[in-house]
């Protein structure tokens, strides 16, 4: 029994590792099927031989369950696309411009989240102040993987931190961008949205004295020209890429400015969630590939410039600067310092105001025997006692030695 629990345990272990890491590619996969299936009207040559618009033709609204996966994909996150949307509408009306409307979308949004995101963050640091514990607790066991990971899920329960806690509510905040991709791409580009206002049957666009024209028009590269909401502002359009309204392009690449600035904040709240440098942590290979992928994935948004709505990385780099400031009272500067060898005065012994402390073992385990706190007492003092204890170094006996 207690080998079949543990292999259990690793398995689980090994799946939160891979689920991780691959993280960034099922999100892009999701984005990819919810932009196909929440997109309304196909791609394709009208009848008439008109170039095919690359947004939608048919009226805006709620997706219906059907057989096909895409259409019950679409009927999943159509309940969100449907709040932000009419949040995002609601907003444009009362202030009349459409990036006010995001940044305020965006503030709404960070604020409800706001619990979530703190619970991400506390669990991600103590992960982070046990490391050196659990490091210590793999060295132990270096011999025996199936008895290291059972160690190790225990340590984790013992004190009341489950690892994958700090991962799993920043992947449903990174969810959040496959519905606003649409709200943008689709919503805002649709030529009628009087039908996604209709929530619980009110006419919530006839109460906002919206009218939208009943067919589409089309330019000729197949974008819409008489959109129900209007998306420019500051003369650009928020519903498209930004090189469609700058023309900014290297190489025949679409360049925007919008999703360069997304990439330097990212760069600085991922850099600010790495623990600070500690010398007992310099060798460990997990602590390197994390610092190399802190700098690697912020590069990413660079490369979706070209195609995503530019009002994605406007909602995204408020988003992302309002998270660095909710990081500053909980990890204060992390590890953004050092960077290449500055170290500012100012982030020298800098304590955040709501620091997170090392968890202690807990005093009443549910559902543990009342030997599980004294088994973590023992285990506390071996891992001290083998922090402690100096390598074992072949010295000459002194017995026996000629004088």
């Amino acid at each position: 029994m207690t080998r079949f629990a543990n292999g259990y345990e690793t398995r689980v272990t090994r799946l939160q590792k891979l689920l991780v890491r691959l993280a960034p590619v099922l999100f892009l996969i999701a984005v990819a099927l919810v932009v196909a299936a929440c997109v309304p009207g196909g791609a394709g040559t009208a009848a008439s031989g008109a170039p095919s618009p690359s947004h939608s033709q048919a009226p805006l609204h709620p997706a219906a369950p059907g057989a096909n996966p895409m259409d019950l994909l679409a009927w999943v996150f159509t309940p969100i696309f449907q709040t932000l949307f009419i949040v995002l509408v609601v907003l444009d009306k009362a202030t009349g411009n459409i990036v006010v409307a995001i940044l305020l979308l965006t503030v709404l949004i960070k604020l409800i989240t706001t619990p979530v995101t703190r619970k991400q963050l506390v669990t991600s640091r103590q992960s982070q102040l046990l490391q050196p514990e659990v490091r210590e607790i793999q060295r132990k066991f270096k011999n025996d993987r199936v008895a290291q990971n059972a160690a190790v899920q225990e340590f984790y329960k013992q004190r009341g931190v489950n690892p994958a806690g700090g991962c799993l509510p920043a992947l449903l905040s990174m969810g959040l961008l496959i519905p606003m991709y649409s709200v943008f791409s689709g919503g805002l580009t649709n030529h009628d949205i009087s039908g996604m206002l209709r929530p619980f049957g009110f006419d919530l666009g006839q109460a906002l004295g919206i009218v939208c024209d009943a067919a589409p028009r089309f330019d000729a590269a197949g974008h819409v020209l008489n959109p129900c909401l209007n998306p420019v502002a500051f003369g650009i359009n928020w519903s498209y890429p930004e090189p469609v309204t700058t023309g900014l392009a290297i190489a025949g690449f679409g360049i925007s400015i919008l999703a360069v600035i997304s990439s330097l904040v990212q760069l600085v709240a991922s850099r600010q969630t790495l623990a600070p440098v500690d010398p007992r942590m310099a060798d460990d290979q997990n602590v390197k590939v994390q610092r190399q992928m802190a700098y690697f994935l912020p590069l990413i948004s660079i490369m979706y410039g070209g195609f995503l709505p530019a009002g994605l990385f406007l909602y995204w780099i408020l988003s992302t600067v309002i998270q660095v400031i909710q990081q500053f009272f909980v990890l204060g500067f992390g590890g953004l310092f050092p960077f290449r060898g500055w170290s500012p005065e100012f982030a020298r012994n800098h304590k955040p105001r709501s620091p997170v402390k090392i968890p202690h073992i807990l005093p009443n385990v549910p559902g543990k025997s009342p030997s599980a706190v004294d088994k973590a007492k023992a285990l506390d003092r071996d891992l001290s006692a083998q922090s402690t204890i100096r390598p074992n170094r072949t010295r000459p006996s002194r017995r026996g030695r000629r004088r």
